[in-house]
C-alpha cells in the first residue's frame, strides 16, 4: 500500500487528487493539507511514502516544505504538482530533494504515472520522463 499526503491551498485541487489517486486499490491518501507548514507537520504525524506538494502555497512554498520533509522524513518521496511550466526550475527541485514534477495541465494522465515512479524512488521530471537516479553503464544489456 502506497500512502500519500496532498498539499495544495485550493480544496478542490485537493479533492479532485484525492479521487484520482484513490481509484487505485493499492494507494492511500492518508492526509491533506492546505499549505506548506501544514504540510511538513502532516508528513511528520503520517509518514507517507509520497506527498505531492503543490509549488505555490501560503506560509511556506512547496520547495521549502519539500526540504523540510527530507529533513524530518527522509524516507518520504516528493513529487512538485504545479502550473508553472518552467523546465530551469527541475535543478532547484532536486536540489530540494524532491523526485518529481507535474504540470496539473498533464494530470491526471501523468499524475499517475509520477506518484508510481516516485514511490519506486526514481524520477519523473514532466512529459514521460521517468528514470533512475543513476545512469547504466554504457555496455549495460538490456
Amino acid at each position: 500500500m502506497t500512502r500519500i499526503l496532498i498539499a495544495d491551498d485550493h480544496d478542490v485541487v485537493r479533492q479532485g487528487l484525492r479521487n484520482i489517486l484513490e481509484a487505485r486499490r493499492d494507494w492511500e491518501v492518508v492526509d491533506e493539507a492546505a499549505n506548506g507548514k501544514e504540510a511538513v507537520e502532516r508528513a511528520i504525524e503520517t509518514l507517507p511514502d509520497v506527498a505531492i506538494l503543490d509549488y505555490s502555497m501560503p506560509s511556506m512554498n512547496g520547495i521549502e516544505a519539500a526540504r523540510q520533509i527530507r529533513e524530518g522524513v527522509p524516507r518520504t518521496e516528493i513529487l512538485i504538482f504545479t502550473m508553472y511550466d518552467n523546465e530551469s526550475m527541475v535543478d532547484q527541485l532536486r536540489r530540494a530533494g524532491v523526485r518529481g514534477y507535474v504540470l496539473k495541465s498533464e494530470a491526471p494522465s501523468q499524475l499517475a504515472r509520477a506518484v508510481e515512479c516516485v514511490a519506486q524512488g526514481r524520477e519523473f521530471f514532466g512529459t514521460g520522463i521517468c528514470r533512475s537516479q543513476v545512469a547504466p553503464a554504457p555496455n549495460a544489456s538490456l
